[in-house]
Order: C-alpha cells, then sequence, then structure tokens
C-alpha cells in the first residue's frame, strides 16, 4: 500500500518505476494525488476544475490491463492541465469570465499527445486571464497562492500548475510559456521548468493560440529527469509549423551523458536597467560559481541584444494574437470588445491589438527575428547564458493587479519585475528555470540558463548537473 508520505518522496519515474516493479499500483498513486489535492488545494488554490472521480477509474484502467503501461515512461500516472489547453469535455476558462460556461469540443493538439502516452488527468489549473500576466490572480478563478508561503505569489501565469507540484498534488504538471510563463512560476515555486525550443513540441494548430510560436508548451517539475521524460512524450518527429531542431531520440535516455565543458555567459544587470534585489544577485554570483566547480567556463557578459525594442515588438504581436483569439468568443456571444467581460490590462491589450496595422505588425516580426539572429551569433561563441529570472523573489499577492486603476504603474511593475525572460520567446531558444536559491525567510529564487536554438538537451545536461552538486527540496513544506 503506497502512504501519502511515500508518495510525496517520489517523482514521477520513481512512482511509475514502482508500478512496473509491483510495489503499488496506479490506483493507489491517483489516490494519494487526490488525497494531497484535498489536503491543500482549499488553501492555494492550484486546481481550479477537477475530475478525480473520473481519474481514479481511468488509473483503475492500467491496473487491470498492465499491457497500457507500454504506452509511455509515465503511463497511468495522474498529471494536470493547465486551463489554457482543451480538454474535451471538461472547461476551458482561460482564467476569464468571458469563457465562463465554455466547455471544450475536442482536445487541445499537446493534450492528445499526453493521453497517447497514458497520463491520467486529474484536472485542470489555474492561470491569469489569458495567460497574461507574471501572477495568477483572475477575477474568474480567484487567487493562487505559493505553497511556500500563501502571502506570496505563485508567479505566472503557469501558477496554477507550479503550486500544484510545489505542494506535491502531483510531481510533474502541463505548463505553457510564452513570455516566461514556465519559467517564472517555477523560479516563484521551486521546481525545475524548461521552455523548449519553439518547433520541438506539440503546439496548437493555430497560430494565434501559441502567439506565433512564441508560446510554446511543456511542464514544471520536481526533478529534471521527469522534465525530460516528459518532454519525450511531446516532442515532434518531423516539422509541423516551424523548423524542426535536431533532437535525441530520448531526452531522458541522454541525461547522463552530458559531460562537455561550457562556456557560460552571465548577464548580470537588468536588460531594462531597472534594479535586481540583491538575493537574486546572489542566486547567479553563487550559480556562476557552482559551474565553475562542475568546470565549466564561466565569465561577465554585455548581452549583445537590446531589450527595449524587442520586447516592444514582441508585445505588439501579442496584443494581435489577442484580439484575434477573443474575437470569435465575442462574436458569439454577441459582444463588442469594450463591453467584454474581461480584467482591465487584457482590454488595454485587446484594443491596441484591434488598432496595429499590418505595416506595423511587419516591423514587428523584422525586429524580433532580427534579435534571433544576433543570438544565434552570440552562441557562437558562448553555449549557455546565465540570468536571473526575475528581478525580485516572489512579490506579495495583490502587489501586480491586472485591474489596477493605474496601468501606468502596472506596466512598470510588470517592467519592473520581469524583463529577463521574454526574449527567448521570440527567438525561439530554450531556456531553462533552476531551483538553487532561497531567501532567508525560505522563499525560493530560481536562475535562468538560456541556450542555442536545439540545444535543449544540454541545457538538460546541465540541469542534472547542478540538480546532483546542489539537489533542491521536491516540494514546499506542510503549512
Amino acid at each position: 500500500m503506497l502512504s501519502l508520505v511515500d508518495y510525496l518522496g517520489m517523482d514521477a519515474i520513481a512512482l511509475a518505476q514502482g508500478v512496473r516493479q509491483g510495489d503499488f499500483s496506479n490506483a493507489e498513486i491517483t489516490s494519494c494525488a487526490i488525497e494531497q489535492a484535498e489536503k491543500t488545494n482549499p488553501a492555494i488554490n492550484a486546481i481550479n476544475i477537477a475530475c478525480f472521480e473520473a481519474a481514479l477509474a481511468k488509473a483503475e484502467t492500467f491496473d487491470q490491463n498492465p499491457e497500457l503501461l507500454k504506452q509511455s515512461r509515465v503511463a497511468g500516472l495522474p498529471f494536470l492541465i493547465k486551463d489554457l489547453a482543451n480538454v474535451a469535455g471538461l472547461p476551458t476558462t482561460y482564467g476569464s469570465r468571458l469563457y465562463s460556461d465554455f466547455t471544450a469540443g475536442q482536445n487541445a493538439r499537446i493534450v492528445d499527445k499526453y493521453l497517447h502516452a497514458g497520463l491520467v488527468v486529474l484536472g485542470k489549473t489555474s492561470t491569469p486571464e489569458c495567460g497574461l500576466t507574471l501572477t495568477t490572480e483572475s477575477i474568474a478563478n480567484g487567487i493562487t497562492r505559493n505553497p511556500w508561503n500563501t502571502e506570496h505569489s505563485t508567479g505566472g501565469s503557469s501558477g496554477g500548475a507550479a503550486a500544484a507540484v510545489a505542494a506535491g498534488i502531483t510531481p510533474v504538471a502541463h505548463a505553457t510559456d510564452g513570455g516566461g510563463s514556465i519559467r517564472i512560476p517555477a523560479a516563484c515555486c521551486g521546481l525545475f521548468g524548461l521552455k523548449p525550443s519553439r518547433g520541438l513540441t506539440a503546439i496548437e494548430d493555430s497560430l494565434a493560440a501559441c502567439w506565433g510560436g512564441m508560446s510554446v508548451g511543456h511542464v514544471v517539475s520536481q526533478t529534471v529527469r521527469d522534465s525530460a521524460a516528459f518532454l519525450d512524450l511531446i516532442t515532434l518527429a518531423e516539422p509541423k509549423q516551424f523548423a524542426l531542431p535536431a533532437s535525441p531520440r530520448s531526452f531522458y535516455e541522454q541525461l547522463d551523458s552530458a559531460s562537455e565543458q561550457l562556456r557560460i555567459g552571465v548577464q548580470a544587470e537588468h536588460p531594462l536597467d531597472q534594479a535586481i534585489d540583491a538575493e537574486c544577485s546572489t542566486a547567479v554570483q553563487n550559480a556562476a560559481r557552482l559551474c565553475e566547480s562542475l568546470g565549466h567556463r564561466v565569465e561577465e557578459i554585455s548581452h549583445p541584444v537590446d531589450y527595449r525594442p524587442v520586447v516592444s515588438a514582441m508585445g505588439t504581436m501579442i496584443n494581435c494574437y489577442l484580439f484575434k483569439t477573443l474575437s470569435p468568443r465575442l462574436e458569439a456571444l454577441g459582444l463588442e470588445l469594450q463591453d467584454a467581460p474581461v480584467e482591465a490590462s487584457t482590454l488595454v491589450m485587446a484594443l491596441a491589438g484591434r488598432d496595429v496595422t499590418a505595416t506595423r505588425y511587419l516591423a514587428a516580426v523584422d525586429t524580433v527575428k532580427n534579435a534571433e539572429r544576433q543570438m544565434a551569433e552570440f552562441h557562437h561563441h558562448y553555449d549557455a547564458l546565465l540570468s536571473p529570472v526575475l528581478s525580485k523573489p516572489p512579490v506579495k499577492i495583490g502587489w501586480l493587479n491586472m485591474n489596477s486603476s493605474d496601468m501606468k504603474q502596472y506596466t512598470d511593475r510588470f517592467k519592473q519585475y520581469s524583463g529577463f525572460t521574454a526574449l527567448y520567446n521570440g527567438t525561439g531558444q530554450p531556456s531553462m528555470s533552476v531551483p538553487l536559491h532561497r531567501t532567508e525567510s525560505g522563499l525560493p529564487v530560481g536562475v535562468m540558463f538560456t541556450g542555442a536554438w536545439g540545444a535543449d538537451a544540454r541545457l538538460l545536461g546541465l540541469a542534472q548537473q547542478l540538480e546532483a552538486a546542489q539537489p533542491w527540496p521536491c516540494r514546499a513544506p506542510p503549512a
């Protein structure tokens, strides 16, 4: 019999191995996940849509037919889907009152991949409206709180996923990243979070849904090996909408083979000339020293790309895609945009997107593509770039408010808090948050490593080294 204590001490790979060794069943694992959800979710609000009974019934089918375990290395395990991705028959709220009564008729492409791999959907996780901000505090679904300290934010937009994993509900949860939305909540919740290279993984059929390829899907996880194993589930075998990077047959199987000395550039300054909290600077300094101790070459650099025009251009593109995404729903409900039940900053962005000319949009695309070329040149000289994920440790609940009466304050705080992550969504590079630091009060602080396009395996290998050298707690302590 699998106890909750034992469940909380294992990652996905260990749980899957335990099933195959006959130590416990898939139903026992899912029962533990449900027990932990019922215990922790009322305080953190990570799961906004639950399907516990259906998940337990599904898990039992794997116990009744062990042949189903051949679907993948992690088949039969409970899993959570971010509430930006459609799961047929379940609501998709997008964290918005605009979609309060919307039920998905078909699965998102990435969800099909997960189901084909035999994962058991336990429910869906909270997100800010349309995944548009750095915290997870939507009007539609309420505030999601950090399991390490419930007065603080989980980050966003995969804040529900990160809170659930940090609380031990599941060891892995689906997440998406269009400007930092895997890496930021991973950093805030003490998890590992890799944003894969553009083109590597399954994405939505609609360019608007994936912001023209700037947004990609993967997971937040407690361990690096879980991230690698789940990346194998969604890696594409052939090009779809974007070029397919070269990749190993299995990221999981290649993890332990990476031993090369890397050239790592360190970005110590905020790209938008904002102040960086001492804890975040210390986190980067300590990570640099750790990398040196592992035999890597580390040096401080001046970043080759001017972030301001690139981030501005990406904002223009995202605004356009947001307006395009909302338009069919508005039409179906007979609503004008200005009358839609959306949050203040969402309305500002959508209105801006509505008014973008084709010339301005194409100029934005050109700006982003130029940054892509600059970063490709940078990686002729450096294998990875080390920086903070955020400029401060996890902020207090309410500090970044999408419905602020002062939109200038909201925008200023957004820029101040972030700034490091979004560029790599534009350039399509793999980028990861690694939980190598804690503040004096125990709040997690992640550091970010970014590699050349297609160098996902190299980053995972580095993360594996860092995890072995400086293991991190797998979940937040009980409240």
